[in-house]
């Protein structure tokens, strides 16, 4: 036999970290590893969720309560820390606002019920009612519209109300109407209009939210008295006219000494929306929703404007339906785990899913130990045969031992980890055992030549043992 062959060891056989040497150990770090990097991709998916929401406002002239309130709005979300952000859009006025809303170019706007609503505007909350008010002079009661035709009627209002009343007094547009209708000049008050102006009535048209704060219903009534009057035709009005709300004058609105009116009346008005596109997720129009109501007091215009934010409408029948997501959290629909946390889930599920093939493929191709066959160690065992008979000294002997026993433990940890598969496990044996043998036969030899017996061969045996 040739000593010239070098003996490979088992351990050097790779030149890779210890702990790649083990497929066991590879696929328990790649499955460790896959999780934590689904936790991370999760965890940075929840805050990527939580910073990157931007809503787009559009408004009106820069003067006009949506304007105002966008402002406001923008300025709330950034002090709450809510993970929404505003853009405001302006537009010449709210007309252009609403176009822009309905061109999807925006995703909130504010627009009043007498407004053509775009299709797929969706309500988000009630900011603000318009109210109308029927008024005499004295105390002269007016007990149905079908009293004012053909009398002069003034109308005082600070907004476009002329096709609103127009509607609710069902005077066509055309010369005559203007002839019966007609706008109070500015700064106008009601006592002088009554008196001076020869009206038969006045209608007020304001937010619900001003008429509370006016102070000069009540100088007026001071000075000439008025009775403000119930509209009994409310429910037939709201009923013909979609966007038309019944409402409601509490009792002293107007002034509390004198009060006015002296009873809870019946009215129609209008109510302004915040509206959202109805694509806006389910849970982003809840939270922004749960947002706006939580924090409506500070949201309220300098002149009272959106000082009592309401729900939006949840029934069927509104005239703007109430977005799906809003409406879940105003009727506190319960949500299962996976329901209220579904975006993670499918992040998570989307993240393992690519992280897992990632590293199966890189333990498949790159760092997985291929298993060699059993009988391929064989050869391993035969050079260390080959190089029995050379060797002189039992100090020798016992280091080719030392290598057989070696590459036997590789091979059962092999066997174990999987990278050595049992192909030809027989004649890794039988060689195993042909040149355990000889080494036996070689050490006998040897102790043969130095001079000792049995004895001294079986205390040598035992030690070794």
């Amino acid at each position: 036999m040739s000593a010239g062959v070098p003996t490979p060891s088992p351990g050097k056989r790779r030149s890779r970290p210890s702990f790649l040497n083990s497929n066991g150990k590879q696929v328990i770090l790649f499955a460790v590893l896959t999780l934590l990097l689904s936790l991370a991709t999760v965890w940075g998916g929840r805050i990527w969720l939580r910073n990157s929401e931007t809503l787009t406002f559009a408004v009106g002239e820069a003067n006009g309560p949506e304007a105002r309130f966008a402002v406001k709005l923008a300025a709330m979300l950034k002090a709450a820390s809510s993970r929404f952000h505003l853009r405001i859009i302006p537009n010449i006025d709210n007309a252009k606002a609403i176009t822009q809303f309905d061109h999807k170019l925006a995703d909130l706007a504010v627009l009043r019920t007498d407004a053509k609503v775009p299709p797929r505007a969706r309500s988000f909350a009630i900011l603000e009612h318009d109210v109308l008010m029927l008024i005499s002079p004295g105390n002269k009661k007016i007990k149905s519209l079908a009293e004012l035709k053909k009398r002069k009627i003034a109308l005082l209002t600070r907004g476009n109300n002329l096709a609103f009343v127009r509607n609710v007094l069902e005077i066509p547009a055309n010369a005559d109407a203007s002839a019966r209708l007609q706008l109070a000049p500015p700064n106008s008050t009601i006592d002088r209009l009554l008196s001076s102006g020869g009206y038969s009535a006045v209608i007020a048209v304001d937010h619900a939210s001003a008429i509370v704060r006016d102070k000069s219903f009540e100088q007026s009534a001071r000075r000439a008295p008025f009775t403000v009057n119930a509209i009994d035709e409310a429910t037939a009005l709201s009923r013909r006219y979609p966007g038309m709300s019944e409402e409601t004058l509490a009792t002293g609105l107007l002034s509390s000494t004198p009060q006015i009116p002296d009873d809870d009346l019946d009215t129609v008005g209008l109510q302004w929306l915040l509206v959202g596109q109805a694509a806006i997720p389910a849970n982003t129009a809840g939270e922004l929703a749960r947002t706006i109501y939580e924090n409506k007091a500070e949201l309220v215009l300098d002149d009272g404007f959106a000082s009592k934010i309401e729900p939006a409408d949840v029934d069927k029948s509104a005239f703007v339906a109430a977005h799906q997501g809003v409406a879940e959290y105003i009727n506190d629909t319960s949500k299962s785990f996976l329901e209220r946390y579904s975006d993670l889930l499918y992040i998570g599920v989307a993240a393992l899913g690519v992280i897992g093939s990632l590293f199966a493929a890189l333990y498949t191709k790159v760092t997985r130990v291929a298993p060699e066959k059993a009988s391929e160690l064989a050869t391993a065992i035969l050079d260390i045969g080959e190089r029995i008979a050379d060797v002189q000294t039992i100090e020798a002997l016992d280091g080719l031992q030392d290598e057989l026993e070696s590459v036997l433990r590789g091979a059962v940890i092999g066997l174990r980890d999987g990278t050595i598969s049992s192909d030809g496990l027989d004649t890794f044996k039988l060689g195993y055992e042909f040149v355990r043998d000889e080494i036996g036969m070689r050490r006998e030899s040897l102790k043969r030549q130095s001079g000792h017996d049995d004895n001294v061969v079986v205390v040598k045996t035992a030690q070794s043992a």
